[in-house]
């Protein structure tokens, strides 16, 4: 009877949880309320405020473009987060513009409607992620959700009292926030359906972007989308393009308005042939000089940039505050750079600092030894790939590495280091205890001659050997082999903690 009524209690658990929820009450009000839109649009002045988010849900799914129009107008929380609902496959052209007109009205109202509260549109994807379903718990959760500061942490805003309604909040503007990605290719419609309401709105829509990236696209254009921004909401900025130091002098002024910038990554900037030193200079001071305006700065990533060498002291020197992060990969600095760059005082608190495919391998080892010395009470990330570091060299800046206690990824592939150092290493490096991403290069003596053929067989015993003595010192899990690229593919061979083996070396 026991096993019975075990059976018919899993048996109806099952087909319950088998059985799709029942819709919820509210959605079916919804749903009735949005098949007269006119009735809708006229229930919004009494709509409890709880109610919004799920009837715009509704509407946003049904595509009730003049329902979405009037609830923007209506919204009664400072922000709406828009871009949450859309989905990249998904067309959102028809929406994206009602919301806009929605904002068009809104903006033109005087004065504003009673429960007017709007601030910030935000148009960003990955912003407000649980906004639409956390509606439904505490009232204090939507509103902690909806504070206008989340919404726009850089500038302090304006306090909006929607019970004492003056000039002041007729005249407020209405925030739109946007990731902007600006690339060659098919016109994005939506975006320029945005400019062209900006610039109707004579100053009352305002167009922030904390996110900006710029990849292939002509200066007068970028020039263009930039002056209808407010450049002072850009946080994070990325120049993906192939310019020439000329062109980059040109964009240079919207940089230094970039008040608020934390992140900054410029890549391929590239001499002309035909340029003339005084010309070249011209263009460097014109970047550089924009650094002395960015107070907020804490992340410079540098790569494959021409112009460098010899001037790198001259780009430091602008820099208002300490970086947290330096990454300048794949580009040419002499030893006096590196002497400059140890000797910085904006060094001291870096926490990543990476000098992947930096040539070092006729300079001394002094300079780096002293930047890792400096930043040893802070660092948690260093990445040495491919600089060419020789044994002798490594074995100077050993101590320094052994300073550094908050250590947490080491990457050293790509350097012609021998087992003897290597061994050396994990010495120095075992009493680092939040040490546990480490990449190290296969030592010399795992290949077979000097174009790079590595010896299976030699590289399984050195492995096992190191794997043995990181056991004997308690940090059996600490090491990563990466060997040099195979000279056939391109494609390293890896130990984790066995090996992954490049095509080249696997059987047929």
């Amino acid at each position: 009877v026991d096993r019975r009524r075990l059976q018919d209690s899993f048996r109806s658990r099952f087909i319950r949880m088998s059985l799709p929820a029942p819709p919820r009450l509210v959605d079916l009000a919804g749903q009735s309320l949005l098949k007269d839109q006119a009735l809708a649009i006229a229930a919004l002045e009494v709509l409890p405020m709880e109610l919004f988010p799920p009837l715009f849900t509704a509407a946003f799914a049904g595509r009730y473009s003049e329902t979405l129009k009037a609830m923007v107008q209506a919204w009664p929380f400072a922000c709406l987060p828009l871009g949450a609902l859309m989905k990249e496959q998904q067309p959102h052209q028809e929406i994206f513009q009602a919301a806009l007109d929605g904002l068009d009205v809104l903006l033109a109202q005087e004065p504003r409607p009673r429960r007017w509260k709007l601030q910030v549109l935000d148009l960003r994807k990955n912003a407000h992620q649980d906004f639409w379903t956390v509606w439904s718990g505490t009232r204090a959760s939507i509103y902690s959700l909806l504070e206008p500061e989340v919404a726009q942490p850089v500038k302090k805003r304006r306090k909006v009292d929607s019970c004492r309604p003056g000039p002041k909040q007729t005249l407020a503007p209405v925030e739109v926030l946007i990731d902007l990605c600006l690339k060659e290719g098919t016109p994005d419609e939506s975006l320029a359906y945005l400019i062209r309401k900006v610039k109707q709105g004579k100053g009352l829509l305002h167009l922030c972007c904390k996110k900006l990236k710029i990849f292939a696209m002509p200066m007068q254009n970028i020039k263009k989308i930039l002056k209808m921004v407010q450049l002072d909401s850009i946080q994070d900025l990325e120049v993906n393009c192939t310019w020439k130091l000329s062109t980059l002098g040109k964009f240079a002024p919207h940089l230094g308005q970039m008040g608020n910038l934390r992140r900054l990554l410029l890549s391929h900037i590239h001499m002309s042939a035909h340029s003339t030193p005084t010309k070249e200079e011209q263009c460097v001071s014109q970047f550089t000089s924009q650094f002395l305006r960015l107070h907020y700065l804490e992340e410079l990533y540098l790569d494959s940039i021409s112009f460098l060498k010899d001037r790198l002291d001259q780009v430091l020197s602008c820099l208002k505050t300490p970086l947290e992060t330096l990454s300048i990969t794949n580009c040419l600095l002499s030893e006096s750079d590196l002497t400059h760059l140890s000797q910085h005082l904006n060094v001291s608190q870096l926490k990543d600092l990476g000098l992947s495919g930096v040539s070092l391998t006729c300079m001394s080892a002094g300079p780096l030894q002293v930047l890792i010395e400096r930043a040893s009470a802070t660092l948690q990330d260093l990445d040495l790939d491919e600089c060419g570091i020789m044994d002798s060299q490594f074995s100077a800046i050993l101590p320094a590495l052994s300073h550094c206690s908050q250590l947490m990824t080491f990457s050293f592939c790509g350097n012609p280091i021998s087992m003897a150092v290597l061994e050396d290493l994990l010495h120095h490096t075992v009493g680092l205890s939040k040490l546990s991403h480490v990449l190290y290069p296969a030592p010399l003596e795992s290949y077979e001659d000097v174009r790079g053929t590595l010896h299976l067989g030699r590289l399984a015993h050195l492995h096992a050997r190191l794997k043995q003595m990181l056991q004997e010192l308690g940090r059996p899990g600490m090491v990563w082999f990466s060997a040099n690229p195979c000279p056939h593919c391109g494609d390293r061979t890896f130990y984790d903690p066995e090996p992954i083996l490049c095509p080249c070396y696997m059987p047929v």
